[in-house]
């Protein structure tokens, strides 16, 4: 060992030792982590969108200690059959199904709502279950637009209910390690952070004119979303990549990165937002960029950049999901599992963290169950101790926030302004048009 990772190891001892002794969970087994402490009480859910990422997490709640999925939620009839014969493999409860979530949230039996529909839908149907006196995990994004996150914030406040957000990596232990040995210094002062998300997705072109099929509810489908006709490849993956509905790469998986890269260099409301990219690689329907890099300035001398490429999954560091902090005296990578490493400023590894359990990055519906457990606890937790949440709204809302106004970047074709206070958009007319969205008539978010 040279003496300059001698020195660089001395320096980072001292950051590491900030983490509190037994305050990280040890490794733990599938068939194990259903045991993780939390709340004698029975507590009852409900879960809408059931057909993917729904479906895995119906699962992943029924397997908790004293939880039941009582209520499934969908739109699509197949969807709704499909999880609840594979939830009786986990609970005796038998679930019952509803199509209108909104008939679900009239029950007092339901203790929590879990929103695992497309994004169109995950602010207003976190604020009915809100204001159903439920408390709400929503996935992420929180929101489809910003003024929707900043009602969220608001209605958790005036309902007195917590909701989290499904930032899952807040939760996981060498991850959170990581955060704790950055803040602490072990890279001294941390200033730039660099995100990325890498796939290889095809190329994607609506039929329109199709006919509705029978199991699906096309009108509850589009829910809060002004009515459009009825397009065949949209549902039930498709629509990410449209603005309508979707909030393309930057929100389906850049959320996660520019989470934890807010997190690590602890920021909150940039200065400015630059955005660019565009839809390059095939010439279809899709709308939202497939290669796209978001940048963003924060007052305090710090900056971080996301770099999606949607049809090109070359890795970067040897991962197609991750996070690069760079700071004075080395950096960090964070990929996309539960891991770490530390490198010296001449490129050395210094230190490597690693989980041995096994994380799918690219797995869309499930890619780390065990993991993703503790966030729910986490969530239980945070029933009787809002403060203890990871991933609480108002966290929840300015990582969103971010990607967010990326795209309206994107949309307008230059950089946004914004008042570090509260992300808004400063002498822009233009750009502030997609602070918000238009409703189907008598679906409108109020409080």
């Amino acid at each position: 060992m040279t003496e300059t990772r001698r020195e660089f190891l001395k320096k980072s001892a001292a950051g590491t030792t900030a983490i509190v002794a037994g305050g990280i969970l040890p490794g733990f087994s599938a068939e194990s982590y259903r045991r993780i402490s939390g709340s004698n009480e029975r507590i009852r859910i409900s879960v809408m969108g059931v057909n993917s990422r729904g479906k895995a997490l119906a699962m992943n709640f029924a397997r908790q200690e004293n939880c039941e999925v009582a209520h499934l939620c969908d739109v699509d009839s197949r969807a709704l059959e499909s999880c609840k014969a594979a939830l009786l493999d986990r609970q005796t409860l038998v679930p019952k199904e509803y199509i209108d979530i909104r008939k679900s949230l009239e029950s007092k039996e339901i203790d929590a709502l879990v929103v695992a529909a497309p994004d169109h839908w995950h602010a207003p149907a976190t604020l009915l279950g809100l204001q159903a006196g439920k408390h709400v995990y929503v996935e992420k994004p929180c929101s489809h637009n910003p003024r929707e996150g900043e009602i969220l914030v608001d209605a958790a406040i005036q309902y007195g209910k917590v909701v989290q957000m499904g930032s899952q990596r807040r939760s996981w232990p060498k991850v959170q390690e990581a955060i704790t040995a950055l803040r602490s210094g072990i890279i001294g002062r941390p200033y730039f952070a660099r995100g990325w998300y890498a796939n290889n997705r095809g190329p994607t072109n609506l039929i329109q004119g199709a006919q509705i099929p029978d199991w699906l509810d096309w009108e509850l489908w589009q829910g809060p979303a002004p009515r459009k006709a009825y397009a065949e490849n949209l549902v039930h993956y498709n629509w990410h990549w449209f603005w309508h509905w979707g909030t393309g790469e930057a929100l389906n998986n850049g959320t996660h990165v520019v989470d934890l890269m807010r997190w690590g260099l602890e920021v909150d409301y940039p200065t400015k937002v630059s955005s660019n990219g565009g839809r390059y690689r095939y010439k279809d329907s899709w709308e939202t960029p497939d290669t796209q890099v978001i940048n963003m300035e924060f007052a305090d001398g710090k900056a971080m950049s996301w770099e999606g490429r949607s049809c090109n999954g070359k890795s970067l560091e040897g991962t197609s999901v991750g996070v690069l902090f760079f700071g004075e005296n080395g950096s960090m990578l964070i990929t996309g599992g539960n891991s770490y490493k530390i490198f010296d400023l001449e490129n050395n590894l210094v230190k490597e963290v690693h989980d041995d359990g096994a994380v799918d990055t690219l797995d869309r519906a499930n890619p780390a169950e065990s993991l993703d457990a503790l966030h729910i606890r986490n969530f239980f937790d945070g029933f009787k101790s809002p403060e203890s949440l990871t991933a609480p709204i108002s966290s929840g809302h300015k990582s969103t926030l971010l990607v967010q106004l990326g795209n309206i970047s994107q949309r307008v074709g230059r950089s946004l302004d914004l008042d570090p206070v509260n992300g808004h958009i400063l002498k822009d007319r233009e750009a502030n048009r997609y602070w918000k969205r238009s409703y189907e008539t008598g679906w409108e978010m109020k409080l």
